[in-house]
Formats: C-alpha cells, sequence, structure tokens
C-alpha cells in the first residue's frame, strides 16, 4: 500500500534520499555506500528500510548490481526535486544574508540563448549576488530539466513535451532559421538557389529537432531523402566547423547565425525555407512557486518585448 504523506513526512529522512540518488547513479550497494560515507551493511538495511516504507521493491537485484525499475525510478526523480529545492534554499539564504542574491537556473534552446543572455544581464544588474546557471539543450532536454527541478524556466516547446497543461506557457516567440556555410562553398555565390542544388551536401544538424526540420523541408520540395548529417550538439562546434568545412551546410537560427556572418566567418545561402521553425515559448511549472528571481526574469523578458506576456 502505498504510504501516506504523514508517513512520507515522520519516516522518510534525507539520508535515505542521498542514498537513493547514489544507489541510481553506481548500481551498486558497495559503491553507493562509500559515495554517502556509510557501511555497505548500513546501506542495505537503509534500502530495506526504504522499500518496506513505499511497500514496493525500487531496484531489481541481477548479478550486475541493482538496476532502478519503474517505482523507483520516480522515487529517485523526486529524490533529486527535494536535493535541487535544498541546494536553492541554501543558495537563496547565502544570497538573501549577503544583501540581494538568490539562485536562478534557465534553460533555452539553441536560438533563445542569446535573447536569455539579454534578460539575464538586466537581472544581474539588479542582483549582482545571483548565483545564475544557463542551459543550452533541446525542447525535450529542457523539459526533462523543468520537470526535474534542474531549470526554473525554459524557453522551448511545450509540444514536445508529454504533457504541455503541466506549463505556463508564456509568448510565443518566432525563431527563424538561415542556411549557412563557409565562406567559400560553392553556392555562397548563387542566387535564389533550388532545394535540389542544397539537398545534396552533408548537413550539420542540432539534435532532434533540425534533423526533422530538414526532412520536412525535403517532403516540402518533393525531394527524394535521406541527406548526409553531422550531428553536433554545441552551438560552438557547429560554428567552428562551418568555419573551416568548405563542404557543409547547416540551418541556425538567425540571433544565433547574424553575427558571424556579419562578421564573415560564415555564410548565409540566399534560400527561402519552405518550412517554418516552430515558435519557443516561456515555460515553467504550475505545480512550482517561482523564486523572486525567476518572476523579476519574466518581467524582464515581457519588458524587452514591449508587450504583456500572455498566458496560454
Amino acid at each position: 500500500m502505498t504510504p501516506t504523506l504523514d508517513t512520507l513526512m515522520s519516516r522518510l529522512k534525507l539520508r535515505q534520499l542521498r542514498l537513493l540518488l547514489a544507489l541510481e547513479e553506481c548500481g551498486s550497494i558497495h559503491k553507493a555506500a562509500e559515495q554517502v560515507a556509510i557501511s555497505q551493511p548500513g546501506a542495505t538495511r537503509a534500502l530495506g528500510e526504504i522499500e518496506s516504507m513505499f511497500d514496493a521493491a525500487l531496484f531489481s537485484r541481477s548479478a550486475r548490481g541493482l538496476e532502478v525499475n519503474d517505482l523507483g525510478r520516480c522515487v529517485v526523480r523526486y529524490a533529486r526535486l527535494i536535493q535541487n529545492d535544498l541546494a536553492h534554499l541554501r543558495e537563496e539564504m547565502i544570497g538573501l544574508q549577503q544583501g540581494f542574491g538568490g539562485h536562478l537556473a534557465v534553460g533555452g534552446t539553441m536560438g533563445a540563448i542569446a535573447a536569455i543572455v539579454d534578460v539575464s544581464v538586466k537581472v544581474r544588474a539588479e542582483q549582482p549576488s545571483l548565483s545564475l546557471q544557463i542551459v543550452e539543450d533541446t525542447s525535450e532536454g529542457l523539459l526533462r530539466l523543468l520537470d526535474q527541478g534542474r531549470v526554473d524556466i525554459a524557453l522551448c516547446r511545450s509540444r514536445f513535451g508529454r504533457r504541455p497543461d503541466e506549463y505556463h506557457c508564456r509568448g510565443s516567440f518566432p525563431e527563424p532559421l538561415w542556411v549557412v556555410s563557409h565562406p567559400e562553398h560553392s553556392l555562397t555565390g548563387a542566387v535564389a538557389p533550388e532545394f535540389e542544388a542544397l539537398a545534396g551536401e552533408t548537413w550539420i544538424v542540432y539534435p532532434v529537432s533540425m534533423p526533422r526540420m530538414l526532412e520536412q523541408e525535403f517532403v516540402a520540395t518533393g525531394v527524394a531523402l535521406p541527406f548526409r548529417a553531422i550531428e553536433i550538439s554545441s552551438t560552438y562546434a557547429i560554428l567552428a566547423m562551418l568555419e573551416q568545412d568548405r563542404g557543409v551546410l547547416a540551418l541556425l537560427p538567425e540571433r544565433v547565425a547574424e553575427n558571424p556572418v556579419a562578421r564573415g566567418q560564415i555564410a548565409k545561402i540566399d534560400y527561402r525555407l519552405h518550412t517554418q521553425n516552430p515558435p519557443f515559448e516561456l515555460l515553467w511549472r504550475r505545480d512550482r512557486e517561482l523564486s523572486p528571481s525567476a518572476r523579476r526574469f519574466i518581467a524582464h523578458y515581457a519588458g524587452a518585448l514591449e508587450e504583456p506576456l500572455q498566458d496560454h
């Protein structure tokens, strides 16, 4: 039987949550015990107490060690949330004691990072002691981080989540894409080339979203798939590859590409995409109270847009 909330509040201990996180990471009682500085018999006994409290096995035992099961994965996820909340509590207390600090973790897709930096600079001007974390990832990855409490706010696309209604979604921010290349690529001088001329090239793609966008462009233009791709999950690495390799193309958000193009580091191909990149949104969890720093970030973002952010 699932324990009541009163039972969890009275019996669950923070050291047990630390052990669960270590077990999920190490897959071994021995290694987990070393990580949390307790004896192996003590770790075995503590795990038994936890599973007895939940009246369920949280790990599968095998010759290879321990592997977290579905119930265990659920408990571990909330253990991580509690750990993150305590870390944020500590940082906010330190910040408040020092005058005006706190913690803020913001995530964004590749094309949203520039906007996040712009707003973060304004927030830091008001909160110089702010502990700030900026994370770049795909929309899928950012939504996982939101669910886990690793980031407070994310600029990404809620439709990539399994339960979009669990997030506050504010604004609708376009993310136009450019086709870009090395400045000496053979297509840089071409005027409005057809997609057939681009399709046979090797494409650098950011994981998940860019391959989908490119596939949709192939379909929209009637060009046969597949295409040759190099998958890179680092914006810096994509730009570095474009600067050195004369034989590749890439889809990059306008805000990422415009400055390197203006400096002549990369070139914009004169091709207008048929496929529109879906806009991203400002997202945070509905079931989680925002910190003052997060609320300040949202207010500054609304001010930068010079319009109120509409919740939907």
